[in-house]
């Protein structure tokens, strides 16, 4: 197709609302259009550049052995009550009621749906280990959304999970998405430093957060210069985490 046929509604000036530059950029090369506080329209040059940056992110995850599954937005209350989480996410969560007047939610994480897929159909120890991800749309109702896509409420989110017998298998399927996030941020020529993270709601006492270095953020963190040698670092991993 011929740019000047295609649909990319270019801006002159920077909208009001983008404070910082890519917000300003995204809008003004016609990436996205609001529809409400956090969330955006994704418009034809803005949706490739997003399946593309998936496809990246699937061929890592497929190169682990993870099984790629696709599960609804839409989830009931209950599997959420039974894991004495539906209370915990607070106003975040969007609770809605269907026709027949049944508890249901918009669903802001999966652990519980993924959790319920797998202990319905899994018969046997010898099934394991199972790797699973998914890539769908969440919502969280965040208090305040801002920096455009950074922090939104409705995002496309990629979330994986594994199924191991004990603790040591589950510490070694937990490095190879460590190691898989690194080489997923590493085609995407992104300097990605991996910190201990609280585990919040989803629970746990393993977790890292992959801060990427950028001029717009809330935090400030302080590291070793040579965790910026990507080639190395990932020579490293690889050769403690062989698989």
């Amino acid at each position: 197709m011929y740019f000047s046929k295609s649909f990319v509604p270019i801006l002159k000036n920077n909208p009001t609302e983008a404070k910082i530059k890519s917000h300003q950029l995204m809008l003004r090369v016609g990436m996205i259009k609001q529809s409400s506080a956090g969330i955006y329209s994704w418009l034809p040059l803005g949706f490739k550049v997003m399946k593309k940056i998936e496809q990246i992110v699937r061929e890592e995850q497929d190169r682990i052995g993870v099984q790629e599954i696709l599960m609804p937005t839409i989830q009931s209350s209950e599997i959420w009550k039974e894991s004495g989480r539906y209370d915990d996410y607070g106003e975040e969560m969007l609770r809605i009621k269907d026709r027949q007047n049944r508890e249901m939610l918009y669903g802001p994480t999966n652990e519980e749906l993924v959790t319920e897929i797998f202990r319905s159909s899994i018969k046997s120890y010898k099934s394991l280990p199972q790797l699973l991800y998914h890539i769908q749309w969440k919502f969280r109702d965040e208090l305040r959304p801002r920096f455009g896509i950074m922090r939104c409420r409705e995002f496309y989110m990629k979330d994986a999970y594994s199924f191991d017998l004990n603790d040591d298998e589950a510490l070694f399927s937990y490095n190879k998405f460590f190691l898989s996030y690194l080489r997923t941020f590493k085609r995407l020529n992104l300097s990605a430093i991996p910190m201990a993270a609280d585990t919040g709601p989803i629970g746990g006492n393993l977790s890292h957060e992959f801060i990427i270095l950028a001029d717009t953020g809330e935090s400030k963190i302080y590291t070793d210069k040579r965790i910026f040698d990507v080639n190395s670092s990932s020579t490293l991993l690889e050769k403690k985490f062989a698989y």
